[in-house]
């Protein structure tokens, strides 16, 4: 008897260490990331993964999220809508709860209708376009503007400063950059400037010499680009080679040193709409050291992808939940968020509270790189 208690014991005893074990296991949620990290967009996948991964690591060295440790997955979705599908079917299929992304605007859209069906939520740090949070999603949100206000920023500076300037309007023909060309041209017009050229070009064109004609004959003295940095440094360097020296006016898609590296020395001069530097504000200084140690710089959309799990991890805290969608209503409950990126806080589309597009300008800096800095004040446009 006693050799059949002890063995019973011994069962009991293993039992309870798999059901322990198991519990461990089971005290996981799993985050996904997602972007462009091949292609011609690959800068702004590497700025997205680096910064969800970092600020992953950091929570999970602090205890995790309620409890649970975070494990991850990563798509790469080129940039094209068909693949981002296919990266928001693999998250949905592997349990993924909540996802970092995606990039474009034009990804973003049909890749949160999939993570809706399947109760995922997502926080995009980077597609600008209105449409992503005006289609009545709960699952949706945006730690970045939108380019309705990026578009009256980059016009209140024309109206300003080149009222009298002929201005051309060039787009990729994408959701992100056509839709933040027609936002400035509209805005724009209402301020009494007629663009003297409107076109578009594909994305992946390399040889723009019929647009520069156009845009040499148009006599433009400003171009306005809706489009991404690959294209927009082919534009420029092409420009500058046929003699054309008109500026060009960027948005949040040239925010990236490889605009420079592909447009090379035409590119100083060119104007930009982005946020107020992310980098500059010293609750971003403990991370911006991480990155840099690693050999990395945190520009652009990198901080906002950390600030995008930064939310995720608070609202969990307040709801004292994992479910997405008591975090989601969470999220949209007022609270404000303490990020890397500033104190956030979301209306009840999913859209940041404070709008913060501010111009800024390619320079040479003194070791003799070309890269963006903030205009001054009284060279804003407002």
């Amino acid at each position: 008897m006693k050799r059949i208690t002890a063995l019973g014991s011994a069962l009991t005893l293993a039992l309870g260490v798999a059901v322990a074990l198991t519990g461990q296991a089971e005290a996981q949620v799993k985050f996904g990331v997602a972007g462009p990290l091949t292609g011609s967009n690959a800068a702004f996948g590497a700025q997205l993964k680096n910064g969800f991964e970092q600020a992953i690591a950091d929570i999970n060295e602090a205890g995790g999220i309620q409890g649970q440790k975070i494990t991850t997955a990563v798509g790469d979705d080129v940039g094209d809508p068909k693949q981002g599908v296919s990266v928001a079917n693999k998250f949905s299929a592997e349990g993924v709860k909540f996802v970092i992304g995606h990039f474009n605007s034009g990804v973003t859209m049909p890749t949160s209708e999939i993570y809706q069906e399947n109760g995922i939520l997502a926080i995009t740090p980077a597609s600008t376009n209105p449409r992503v949070t005006e289609r009545g999603m709960w699952n949706i949100f945006r730690v970045c503007g939108r380019d309705d206000q990026q578009g009256a920023v980059a016009a209140a500076y024309i109206l300003k400063h080149a009222k009298d300037k002929k201005i051309a309007i060039v787009h990729d023909k994408t959701t992100y950059g056509q839709g933040l060309a027609d936002e400035t041209r509209k805005a724009i017009n209402a301020g009494g400037v007629k663009e003297v050229l409107y076109e578009g070009i594909n994305i992946g064109d390399k040889d723009f010499s019929a647009l520069v004609s156009k845009i040499k004959a148009s006599g433009a003295d400003m171009v306005y680009w809706g489009g991404l940095h690959t294209e927009g440094g082919l534009l420029v360097r092409q420009m500058r080679d046929q003699g054309v020296k008109a500026v060009l006016f960027g948005a949040d898609g040239i925010t990236s040193d490889e605009f420079a590296a592909i447009g090379g020395p035409g590119v100083e001069g060119t104007l930009m709409t982005f946020a107020p530097d992310p980098r500059k504000r010293p609750e971003a200084k403990a991370v911006i050291e991480k990155f840099r140690a690693k050999k990395f710089e945190p520009e652009a959309y990198t901080l906002y992808s950390y600030a995008a799990v930064q939310v995720i991890k608070q609202a969990a805290d307040a709801a004292k939940s994992l479910d997405p969608k008591k975090v989601a209503d969470q999220i949209k409950s007022g609270q404000k968020f303490n990020t890397v990126i500033g104190e956030l806080s979301f209306d009840k589309k999913g859209d940041v509270t404070r709008p913060d597009y501010v111009v800024y300008v390619w320079k040479k800096g003194a070791d003799g790189k070309i890269t963006y800095e903030e205009l001054p004040p009284n060279m804003q446009g407002s």
